[in-house]
């Protein structure tokens, strides 16, 4: 790899399952009017910078946010990746915090939350999502794309990638990382600059996205 590529990584806009604090995953839920309201809210922070492509998600929400960021910035969505659809939940799935959804918790897992009775594994949905990335990596090298997928999905990927927590990503948010061949390197989460290069500002304002799960 002979120069860094560079992803902007953006969770689909809400959910009405996300305003409810419903467990998603595999179901396939679409955006809701905030939802489409945040991917138009992004659009005007990622229109900062330069972005060769976008690519998303398979599922509807993450699908559609990624057409209307299209739309606002004048690019193409070339792809919608399988690998980096949400996490499986299983029985979990439309369960909101409660007895029913603790009698599925199960303990471990990077995140310190554990997991549930019939979910995916984490660790596979960290491997997946970073295998998906390292594959737009390496057949666009030094490129700047923008992937719209899942918080979950997100949030283990870059776990697993720099070796250390990442809280709850938000919906819309703009979180940036690139890859070279020194490894990963987070720029930008939920819209703060963490490390700040010659194409992201210090001042970059938070995305203002709703916080839901």
């Amino acid at each position: 790899m002979t120069s860094a590529t560079t992803f902007a990584l953006i969770r689909h806009g809400q959910t009405d399952w996300n305003a409810a604090m419903r467990i998603q995953g595999l179901s396939d839920i679409p955006l809701n009017d905030t939802g489409r309201a945040q991917a138009a809210d992004a659009v005007g922070h990622l229109a900062r910078y330069d972005w060769d492509f976008i690519v998303s998600s398979t599922l509807s929400r993450a699908a559609e946010t990624a057409d209307l960021i299209a739309d606002g910035l004048g690019l193409t969505v070339t792809r919608r990746i399988p690998q980096i659809v949400e996490r499986n939940y299983g029985p979990a799935e439309g369960l909101s915090a409660g007895p029913e959804l603790d009698a599925l918790r199960v303990d471990g897992g990077p995140t310190g939350n554990g997991g549930f009775l019939g979910a995916e594994p984490e660790a596979d949905v960290a491997s997946r999502g970073l295998q998906a990335l390292r594959e737009l990596a390496a057949a666009n090298p030094g490129a700047r794309i923008i992937v719209v997928s899942h918080g979950t999905l997100i949030r283990l990927a870059l776990m697993s990638a720099l070796g250390e927590f990442v809280g709850t990503i938000t919906n819309a948010a703009l979180t940036v990382v690139s890859l070279d061949d020194a490894g990963w390197s987070l720029e930008v989460l939920n819209g703060e600059v963490l490390t700040p290069t010659d194409d992201l500002d210090n001042d970059l304002d938070a995305l203002d996205a709703a916080p839901a799960r």
